[in-house]
């Protein structure tokens, strides 16, 4: 007996020792990101907040492991990121091509089934990447037969016997497909070709209705988590005031009938590039970046509207019209720029600077409730203009 309590003993002590080495190894690994976005989450769980993007090269160091997932450090505070999207950077050359084969192999033997679409609208391409042309839309609800995985892409099936890439992240999966539910998938996909028809013929009706329903709108809250952008005033961050903005802006949108999609949703950090690429994702019909402007001569004053391409200028000279004519403050007029943001986005761009923080008149108007909410509707109405 006494034996056997010994032997308890040591199998006990070797199992902790052994987990304990296996954390240990896990923690201050450095990974590369292998999928083009991967989200950043709070929790190690796929219905997570997410709270941040990375893209694919960043680098990223753990320092522990649960359950299939990462965790890290993500602007400067605990964060979880799947790891089946991560490379191992002392190993990502030397086993490139034997983890390309398993990850071939892998999305041969996992990704046949089917997915589901989960946003609003989303674009599908001829290839995995935001880079790749549009050959076709779909919308939220459709599924689609899959066919292969390569990152965060999925290829799928067309209901016209076509093939195209959808990004992942805006689908979720319906399971393993087997040969009795093929009948049901053709039916989904045929719902799924009626619905974007709907949606289009939407888009028709609400230019008679004066309504919004059927068009997709990014909002752009600028900066976030650790860029504050513009410093006003009495210590105002720029990346406050536009994060409460956007969401009365979004408000009035949905007021409306327009589907929004916002960049981000809280305070945490994004690239330019991320905030594009989040738009070209989907099948946007108008991009809005919500900014607050600063000038060392606190004299200076007003609200601008830039826009790039020509496309932007249709859409910039709508809304900046009905902001001019609405809000209190100089109007310093539409002009052309290059901005990242307005270059790198496919839909009809613009960046609003809606009032100087570094003005005591602009920052003492822009602050209350009453200038945000004619903001809104003074956009909302350039955006019926626009459409319509």
């Amino acid at each position: 007996m006494k034996n056997l309590k010994i032997s308890f003993i040591v199998i006990v002590l070797l199992t902790f020792f052994i987990h304990a080495e296996k954390m240990e190894a896990a923690s201050g690994q450095t990974y590369e990101v292998g999928a083009n976005i991967l989200h950043v989450r709070e929790d190690p769980a796929g219905d997570a907040t997410i709270i941040g993007l990375l893209n694919k090269g960043d680098k990223l160091t753990a320092f522990g492991e649960q359950y299939g997932w990462v965790q890290t450090y993500y602007g400067g505070s605990t964060a979880w990121v799947a790891k089946h999207h991560l490379i191992p950077t002392d190993s990502a050359v030397t086993t490139a091509s034997s983890d390309q084969a398993a990850t071939t192999k892998a999305s041969e033997s996992t990704t046949a089934g089917q997915i589901t679409v989960t946003a609003p609208s989303v674009n599908i391409r001829s290839g995995p990447s935001l880079d790749h042309a549009v050959i076709a839309g779909s919308v939220q609800g459709e599924t689609f037969n899959t066919i292969s995985a390569s990152g965060d892409w999925i290829n799928i099936k067309l209901p016209n016997g076509d093939t195209g890439w959808i990004a992942a992240w805006l689908t979720s999966s319906s399971g393993t497909q087997t040969a009795n539910m093929a009948s049901t998938s053709e039916t989904a996909t045929e719902t799924g070709t009626t619905q974007v028809a709907s949606a289009s013929t939407e888009q028709v009706q609400s230019s008679a209705n004066g309504s919004l329903s059927g068009f997709n709108i990014v909002l752009d809250a600028g900066h976030g988590g650790k860029d504050p952008g513009a410093i006003g005033l009495s210590g105002v961050h720029e990346k406050d005031l536009v994060h409460q903005t956007t969401n009365t802006i979004a408000q009035v949108l949905r007021n409306y009938g327009a589907t929004v999609i916002e960049t981000r949703t809280s305070d945490y950090y994004l690239s330019l590039d991320e905030r594009a690429n989040l738009s070209n994702a989907y099948d946007t019909d108008a991009f809005i970046s919500i900014h607050y402007n600063s000038f060392p001569i606190v004299s200076v004053q007003g609200i601008n509207t830039f826009y790039y391409s020509d496309a932007g200028y249709q859409l910039g000279k709508h809304v900046h019209s009905n902001l001019s004519s609405t809000v209190p403050l100089t109007n310093r007029g539409l002009g052309q720029t290059g901005y990242k943001v307005l270059r790198n986005t496919d839909a009809p761009a613009i960046l609003l600077e809606l009032g100087f923080i570094t003005n005591p008149y602009d920052l003492s108007v822009i602050q209350t409730a009453d200038y945000q909410q004619t903001v809104a509707e003074s956009i909302a109405q350039g955006l019926l203009n626009y459409f319509h």
